[in-house]
């Protein structure tokens, strides 16, 4: 059974091989078996040469050798407004799924989905708990720690006194050991009473390190009160925090996608191990989202203005709002968005639209878009008669494309595009056209 295909294609190929390149000598081979007509009825020499020229026109073996007839079409360019064509759909404007920043119970009423919510209105409404004593007990720890703040500061100005009057006892031994000195040099003191002032001296300074310590004591448990207090003050905001979360209000305006917590569920902190409070969308104004091409992005400009067809029939206009500046690694695609008015909320987030962007004009040419066909390397483009009468594939780019047929770019001003027969011909290869009516 695998053999069946493989044996028609050879036959279709044989097939197409004579009728394209053997076409004459098989048309002649095709007059040879048929039988001899009778004599045509005489005509007069007027009647005769219309008839003569026509049937040489229509025959086959009236082209030269080598020669393939055609359809071909003359078009002249026009210049089109280029729009950018996408595919793409709404999304809304922001989406957000608002969650717990705090455990506990929930003890409100909750809103049905559907239901329009504005800015700063309550969601979610969580037991407190024991948090309120939390709060009395970091704000007492506070209070404290603050009245204890003139106890050690007055223990500083003490501790730098102690330090004056260590030092001028030290002041004071020294002269006395200096004058215990010189007497004992005139022979007037005695070693004892030289090596007691000495001892003097030792026991001031011992007294003054002591006395700068207690300064440095001091200063240290201020430091030490001052750090107290800012843990304290650290304490009473995160009480007063974790009891403002217990209140969840919306952050924007917009619409409830579901319901929010039910009453008695348990929401934590972050969602996790429970259910969030609510999904909210705010779809006026509503974005449509599609993705252009690497090769279209130049042609789009933010501020443009710009439609979308949705699946319902329904047009709307706005303008494109974002550019993406950066290419999806996947599709080597660029985000673009245009913003539109929806105040009825009418237009719902996932709807499929064709968005149409406005663009510079250019020359295009309007085409049927069965003349459209591909070379070798697979290129898009149509072929062409240039001025020898000879077929040349033109490489040309996709516009847009109407029920008229396709607007393509890439041709010059005037050209004749082959509309039947061109998929027969390569270039270099002569042809005999015939011109359909000028569509443009």
């Amino acid at each position: 059974m695998r053999f069946v295909p493989f044996i028609t294609a050879l036959i279709v190929s044989a097939v197409l091989f004579g009728l394209v390149m053997e076409r004459d000598r098989l048309f002649q081979a095709a007059r040879d078996l048929s039988p001899v007509s009778e004599p045509a009825t005489p005509e007069t020499p007027a009647e005769a040469a219309p008839a003569a020229t026509e049937t040489a026109q229509a025959a086959p073996d009236a082209l030269p050798e080598g020669t393939v007839a055609v359809i071909a079409k003359r078009s002249v360019a026009q210049e089109i407004d280029s729009a950018v064509v996408l595919r793409g759909a709404t999304e809304a404007t922001r989406k957000v799924d608002v969650q717990a920043q705090t455990s506990g119970i929930v003890i409100s009423e909750p809103l049905r989905r559907g239901a329009l919510v504005t800015k700063d209105q309550v969601l979610c409404q969580i037991d407190p708990g024991t948090r309120d004593a939390t709060l009395s007990e970091t704000e007492a720890k506070l209070a404290e720690a603050i009245a204890r703040r003139p106890e050690v500061e007055a223990r500083i100005p003490e501790a730098r006194a102690r330090v004056a009057q260590a030092r001028a006892q030290l002041d004071e031994a020294l002269i006395n050991a200096n004058a215990a000195t010189k007497l004992q040099e005139g022979g007037f003191a005695s070693d004892t009473r030289v090596l007691s002032t000495q001892a003097a001296v030792r026991s001031a300074e011992a007294a003054l390190s002591s006395a700068e310590a207690g300064v440095k004591s001091a200063q240290s448990g201020l430091d030490t009160l001052a750090a107290s207090i800012q843990s304290a003050e650290a304490a009473v905001a995160r009480a007063r925090t974790d009891i403002d979360y217990l209140t969840i209000t919306a952050p924007f305006a917009g619409l409830l996608e579901n319901d929010t917590a039910e009453l008695g569920s348990l929401l934590q902190s972050g969602g996790q191990g429970g259910a969030s409070c609510a999904q909210i969308l705010q779809i006026d104004p509503i974005k449509v989202v599609g993705y252009v091409p690497e090769t279209e992005v130049g042609r789009i400009e933010v501020g443009a203005r710009a439609g979308a067809r949705l699946t319902d029939g329904r047009t709307v206009t706005g303008t494109v709002s974002f550019l993406s500046r950066s290419a999806d690694p996947l599709t080597r695609t660029f985000r673009v968005e245009m913003t539109v008015a929806n105040t009825d909320l009418s237009i719902r987030e996932g709807q499929t639209a064709e968005i149409g962007i406005a663009s510079d004009g250019v020359n295009a040419h309007l085409l049927p878009a069965s003349s459209l066909t591909l070379n070798d390397e697979g290129t898009l483009g149509v072929r062409t008669i240039d001025a020898d009468s000879k077929a040349l594939f033109v490489p040309v780019t996709l516009i847009r494309d109407t029920r008229d047929g396709v607007w393509v770019t890439g041709l010059a001003d005037t050209v004749d595009v082959i509309t039947v027969g061109q998929e027969y011909v390569t270039d270099g290869v002569a042809v005999a056209p015939s011109f359909e009516e000028v569509i443009q």
